[in-house]
């Protein structure tokens, strides 16, 4: 029980400009999504994603974040991670058959965010490509997403 009290109260005195967001992202994909900091500088980030194509994936990010621009709370970051997931080729013309698909892979991250001094908001926008290994085995450019965050 002490160590916890300890991380809890190292991880606090660390802490970035907020230590966990909820939040939703639009773009190629409509995200629900949680991030937490373990330090100052690194957090992770898991996503549940819906897809224009019907489709439903999951999603965990290693991230790293810095300052940018000297500008206090304008945060950039890059990261990677993994996803897996199910889409319905049913529902788009550009899938290579018809085909319901299990899809596994890599993903990459690079955003922008900026947390608000005034209120637990954090907004930002970020590009997520990713690379499948199973199932419809492409590389997607997410073509960026847009994202707002409650913070604490």
């Amino acid at each position: 029980m002490m160590l916890i009290m300890v991380l809890c109260v190292a991880t606090a005195a660390n802490a970035q400009d907020y230590n966990t967001g909820i939040g939703l992202t639009g773009g190629m994909s409509q995200n629900f999504t949680i991030k937490h900091f373990f330090n100052r500088t690194a957090a992770f980030e898991g996503l549940l994603s819906t897809h224009l194509w019907a489709g439903f994936e999951t999603a965990g990010l290693f991230e790293i974040h810095n300052e940018a621009f000297d500008a206090e709370r304008l945060k950039w970051y890059f990261g990677g991670g993994s996803h897996i997931g199910f889409w319905n080729g049913n529902h788009s013309s550009w899938l290579d058959d018809e085909e319901d698909d299990l899809v596994f892979g890599i993903d990459g991250i690079i955003g922008i965010e900026y947390s608000f001094r005034e209120a637990p908001i954090n907004i930002g926008t970020y590009c997520r490509p990713k690379l499948n290994f199973v199932g419809n085995q492409h590389f997607f450019d997410d073509y960026g997403s847009i994202v707002i965050r409650y913070i604490f």
